[in-house]
């Protein structure tokens, strides 16, 4: 495309002698300018390369990407052949020259130097990149300090474009106080872990649909370092927690999987509150081909000793199913380590289950916790309250594995009972009827597991006047149609 800047008559110039080059009559390039978006009719095309008429700018860049593009076919068809084929060169320019600046600057990079790198890229597009990461509550996106950039002020989630682009997973352009700019979202994968703020130079380029999908590559390999530097430096961290943690909520957020994930398949979404002070909820899960493994476990009490039963349970859970031991086998390990481990009458609640996907046919185990949901079609259909036993770590009695069949398309919920018995200032209960109205709205509002997570426990919280008294988790897995 020619560059931007040059006088329109010369454009036009060069355009025209580009076209005979191209070796294309004018009836081939008004068919690829039209396949390409353009909007002209043949006869102002003409016009406009005999200088008569003036088309839009948009439509003269479509013009020359029409012929650019025919120029490039002629060039490779004409280039001596090699005995065999050759890769291109590494690139200099372009989104793939972006990607690879980024990616080999971060691997010796601190991770608070992240924004620079993400900067850095952007100007090889062209474009001023600002990264916002969501803090862990998913109440507020947070600007990580720039090149002579300080933080701006928080972004809320709820009632902002930039929130929106977080909830929806939706690339959106904004002319908000003069300043074009795209927002799109950062996802590792399917995790939502912030948005990225992509200025560009005029209103134009938020149309331009080649920077438009640069732009989602950049984001990609943004999010996945937000995620993967995140891990071997504080700056990160910090800069999305609301509040210092406490030992038992830190150690538990470093047991937990991330909160989202997908494959073709499933989708399954948890969160945790409250975020900074959680002690003995924890949730986690495993994608395979063939088979997804859920768990929601709620320790006994509070504090640091509840963290550590929980974390315990967890790695038992996860160190039974890694060796190829049945649902059956992994309760049982747990029912051991807990009652050696925490002596006293100590015990965990939990609901363990596994489905094989080929089959639908799910297993659980309903140790002493809330039954799951089962929702179909968009209402919820049943609870599963078979495989009840004790609460485990309370000796191993004899148990059965029950089973249910679910279909594509259900969403199974599982959840501890400080989302049920959050109290209001009345004293009221959130309740099971509330959740259950609360599940049905969202699923018919169209909102995905993870936005649906979100939202529920933001309306548990509202419920309790922002401060719960018990933990309170979520874990929801989608069956997705196909």
């Amino acid at each position: 495309m020619v560059a931007a800047g040059v006088p329109d008559e010369d454009r036009r110039t060069v355009l025209v002698a580009a076209l005979r080059h191209a070796e294309l009559t004018l009836e081939q390039l008004w068919l690829r300018y039209f396949e390409l978006g353009g909007n002209a009719d043949l006869f102002d095309v003409e016009a406009h390369l005999d200088g008569l008429a003036r088309l839009s700018d948009l439509d003269g860049d479509l013009l020359a990407v029409a012929v650019n593009e025919r120029l490039d076919e002629l060039s490779a068809a004409r280039r001596v052949p090699y005995s065999r084929p050759l890769r291109p060169p590494r690139p200099t320019t372009g989104p793939l020259a972006a990607l690879l600046q980024l990616l080999e600057a971060a691997r010796t990079a601190p991770p608070d130097r992240l924004p620079q790198l993400a900067a850095g890229a952007g100007r090889v597009l062209g474009v001023d990149v600002t990264v916002h990461v969501v803090d862990h509550e998913q109440r507020r996106l947070v600007q990580l300090p720039g090149e002579g950039r300080r933080s701006g002020e928080p972004v809320a989630v709820d009632g902002t474009l930039p929130g929106r682009v977080f909830q929806s997973g939706q690339l959106l352009p904004s002319e908000a106080g003069g300043l074009p700019r795209l927002w799109v979202p950062l996802l590792d994968g399917a995790d939502r872990v912030g948005v990225l703020e992509v200025r560009v130079e005029a209103a134009r380029d938020l149309e331009d649909p080649g920077l438009r999908e640069q732009c989602w590559w950049l984001a990609s390999m943004v999010a996945h370092l937000v995620t993967s530097m995140g891990v071997y430096g504080d700056v990160l961290e910090c800069t999305r927690r609301t509040r210092p943690r406490t030992p038992s909520a830190e150690l538990v957020w470093q047991q937990l999987p991330p909160l989202t994930a997908a494959t073709d398949a499933f989708v399954v979404a948890g969160l945790l509150e409250p975020s900074a002070a959680v002690g003995g909820d924890a949730f986690d899960y495993a994608l395979a081909e063939d088979a997804v493994w859920l768990t929601v476990l709620d320790a006994m009490g509070h504090g640091l000793g509840a963290g550590l039963m929980s974390a315990a349970t967890l790695a038992t859970a996860r160190s039974a199913r890694r060796d190829g031991r049945g649902l059956h086998d992994q309760v049982r390990a747990v029912d051991e380590v807990v009652a050696a481990t925490f002596p006293g009458s100590a015990f965990v609640t939990g609901v363990l289950a596994q489905l094989d996907v080929a089959t639908g046919r799910l297993r659980y185990v309903r140790a002493g916790h809330p039954p799951p949901l089962l929702l179909r079609r968009g209402r919820v259909v049943k609870e599963l309250s078979a495989g009840g036993r004790v609460p485990l770590g309370l000796g191993t009695p004899a148990f059965e594995v029950a089973e249910e069949v679910l279909e594509p398309g259900d969403w199974l919920v599982l959840y501890t009972d400080g989302v049920t018995e959050a109290r209001d200032a009345a004293g009221r209960w959130f309740g099971e009827q509330r959740l259950v109205e609360f599940l049905t709205r969202a699923v018919a509002a169209g909102h995905p597991p993870p936005e649906t997570v979100r939202r529920l426990v933001r309306a548990v919280l509202d419920h309790q006047g922002g401060v719960l008294q018990d933990d309170a988790s979520i874990l929801i897995a989608s069956w997705t149609t196909r």
